[in-house]
């Protein structure tokens, strides 16, 4: 666990806890000779990969970012993925209990970033956070609705119906502040619809950018997950991220490091983005 000062903010990394992706789909079209030298792949192929959230306190607000798979998913993907359902136990850890938390806050819908906005409760679907606002982006809802057969497994409908059904969730049509000193900005790319979330108080500005940049080993413009529906967005708008968060010195919150959830990103003396770490 990790605590960083931003400004008046508290950063708090949580974590529900790592799971195993194949090494090929998560770096896309790098070359396995490249990006073992980065990270290690075990006989199967797989690479850890982090299940990074974040809270936030604002003074006013506790607020987390992204909750991790969860514990709902089906037995093949289970098989699949693993289910390492941490995070309660992460937050309980941090001093945090779910009812704690006032604002949720989903990038995109993803099953591996919103799995614990609900829990099953007997055989009904409940907040996992019951006094919480949830907030995703309308985009990302419609097209989970009918998701293509490209990328249908990565939506779990109880991980987000249930909430816009009841009110709780609340869908955002693009860049909006949601309490002072947080709000969210759209970064296509990986999907249509996926937001970051941008907090700044003081002078002090850090990114939880998502699956734009997923861990320190894709901080290379051209290195991108498989999983990316549109792979040329993701360059074009990690140029985009890079061209204010660098100068300005944003810290920059990863969501798959498994080792390294937030850093500072520069350029080294040949021009390559670097990570410097922070505490």
């Amino acid at each position: 666990m990790h605590r960083f000062s931003l400004g008046n903010f508290e950063l708090i990394s949580v974590s529900d806890g790592t799971y195993s992706l194949d090494g090929g789909a998560f770096f896309g079209v790098v070359p396995k000779s490249l990006w073992q030298r980065k990270i290690t792949p075990d006989e199967r192929n797989l690479v850890p990969t982090g299940l990074n959230s974040v809270v936030v306190r604002t003074g006013d607000k506790t607020i987390l970012i992204e909750t991790g798979i969860g514990n709902k998913l089906t037995e093949k993907m289970v098989k699949i993925y693993g289910q390492p359902a941490k995070l309660l136990s992460s937050l309980a850890a941090a001093g945090f209990s779910p009812d704690d938390i006032d604002i949720v806050i989903n990038t995109h819908l993803h099953f591996d970033h919103c799995g614990w906005n609900t829990v099953l409760r007997g055989s009904s679907v409940v907040p996992t956070f019951p006094r919480a606002k949830y907030y995703a982006p309308e985009g990302e809802w419609q097209y989970a609705r009918q998701p293509s057969e490209r990328d249908a497994i990565s939506y779990i409908s109880a991980n987000y119906d249930p909430l816009v059904s009841s009110g709780q969730m609340q869908l955002l049509k693009g860049d909006e502040e949601i309490v002072p000193g947080v709000s969210v900005a759209v970064f296509p790319g990986h999907t249509r619809h996926m937001q970051a979330v941008i907090l700044r108080s003081a002078g002090k500005t850090a990114c939880y950018i998502s699956d734009l940049i997923p861990t320190t080993w894709h901080l290379d413009l051209t290195w991108g997950m498989s999983f990316d529906l549109f792979p040329l967005e993701t360059i074009a708008n990690k140029k985009r991220y890079y061209a204010r968060a660098i100068p300005e010195r944003w810290l920059t919150l990863f969501t798959h490091d498994p080792n390294m959830h937030w850093a500072y990103v520069e350029k080294d003396e040949k021009e390559k983005m670097v990570a410097r770490g922070a505490e």
